[in-house]
């Protein structure tokens, strides 16, 4: 039976970039026209797995980078300055997207504001631990103190 690398995902033979045997009929009469498969010739099949191992480094270096980043975040504090009255209470909140502006102003990371959980906006002044998903299963906490603007 030939081999075919598959180019796109095909239901019960694999993956993309998958090598698989198949018999020659499926693979001259139904992958190759339809550009799902193409024959595994020895350089091809060197050039999917080159391709499989530098995806696969880029991967590993987003994650280390993302490690990296909640580390840095671990060790942040941000100071946010509103308007308060008397009894600390703000008369606006601090909200997801400031938050994200701050960290963008601290330490230069780009962050979606959907990625930092509040519960609710802080409405008081005073020091709170804000989660913040950096990639997904990589999160951090960042303190953030809210303090009365002058």
């Amino acid at each position: 039976m030939p081999e075919a690398i598959l180019l796109k995902d095909v239901d019960e033979l694999g993956e993309q970039g998958a090598v698989v045997d198949v018999s020659k009929g499926y693979l001259r009469n139904f992958l190759i026209p339809r550009q799902l498969a193409a024959p595994a010739t020895k350089g091809a099949v060197e050039e999917i797995r080159r391709r499989q191992e530098a995806a696969e480094r880029t991967a590993r270096e987003y994650v280390e980078k993302a490690n990296d980043n909640a580390a840095l975040l671990n060790k942040t504090v941000l100071t946010i300055a509103a308007q308060a009255g008397a009894d600390g209470r703000l008369f606006g909140s601090v909200t997801a997207a400031e938050i994200t502006s701050a960290i963008k102003d601290a330490r230069g990371l780009k962050l979606d504001k959907r990625n930092v959980h509040l519960p609710e906006p802080i409405k008081n002044v005073g020091t709170h631990m804000v989660v913040v998903d950096v990639l997904e299963g990589v999160t951090a906490t960042v303190k953030t103190i809210v303090v009365a603007q002058k």
